[in-house]
């Protein structure tokens, strides 16, 4: 059977870390978190588990998360955020892959909780990642909040069954708070083109994105929390441009 390490960065997380680490029981062969100088007790649940618990000050998504991985006993490793949970079906797979190995890098499904509901619509489902991989033929590569597991061209690549439990947030503040941070980091990216937002594109992406996430992929059969996720999501479109806007204007200004 094949060794796994699991990789985990986390950041004051005890209220999702625990979940996480058992999750992993009789699947990890070793589990190795990258801490950020938490302030809570992070360190302390991580230590009950047995984990190796290593200090490394916060360098960015990709580099942090290819920190981690370089970390590891074994060449194989799963990598997961510490709100993020294995399903039992999940699980099952792993330990299936393990006894026959059949490809270098593995993707799966990702199931999130919003608010203690399950979404499977709005675009959010099924949301494919690449966690499991070879860190030989890959590595964490991309933009600073859209990083992803980018492997060799002549990697092979399969699917495996069940869902990547995903703890997103706990309450809408959350959420708004979050796109409020991504949407100025995205803003800032695309303030450096030469191309300024028309007002047609900032109404009209705010627009075209609640339709297209509750009417044509399904966001009203999630209820609630549903529309809710659907009208948050368009105003981040609303936000990011109207930002690059503000930002594109302003850099013209000095520069003039």
């Amino acid at each position: 059977m094949i060794p796994l390490s699991v990789v985990i960065i986390t950041f004051n997380e005890e209220a999702n870390i625990a979940r996480c680490l058992e999750s992993v029981k009789g699947v990890a062969d070793e589990v190795v978190v990258v801490d950020s100088l938490s302030k809570d007790r992070t360190r302390a649940i991580c230590e009950s588990y047995g984990v190796r618990f290593i200090e490394q000050p916060w360098r960015g998504y990709i580099a942090q998360k290819n920190y981690a991985a370089a970390q590891a006993a074994h060449d194989l490793v799963l990598s997961l955020d510490a709100d993020e949970a294995l399903s039992e079906k999940l699980k099952l797979s792993v330990m299936q892959m393990k006894e026959t190995p059949e490809a270098d890098g593995y993707t799966m499904n990702r199931l999130t909780n919003y608010c203690g509901r399950w979404i499977r619509h709005c675009g959010w489902y099924p949301d494919r990642k690449l966690r499991l991989f070879d860190r030989r033929k890959g590595q964490w590569d991309g933009q600073y909040i859209h990083e992803s597991v980018l492997m060799e061209p002549t990697s092979f690549v399969r699917h495996l069954s069940g869902d990547l439990l995903h703890f997103s947030y706990y309450s809408i503040e959350q959420h708004i708070k979050q796109v409020n941070d991504f949407t100025q980091l995205n803003a800032q990216r695309l303030a450096q083109n030469d191309r300024k937002p028309s007002l047609l594109k900032i109404i009209g992406s705010a627009w075209f994105r609640f339709f297209r996430d509750y009417f044509l992929r399904g966001g009203f059969r999630d209820g609630y929390y549903g529309f809710v996720i659907c009208r948050i999501s368009a105003h981040a479109s609303f936000l990011k441009y109207a930002k690059t806007r503000q930002l594109w204007e302003q850099k013209k200004h000095r520069d003039s």
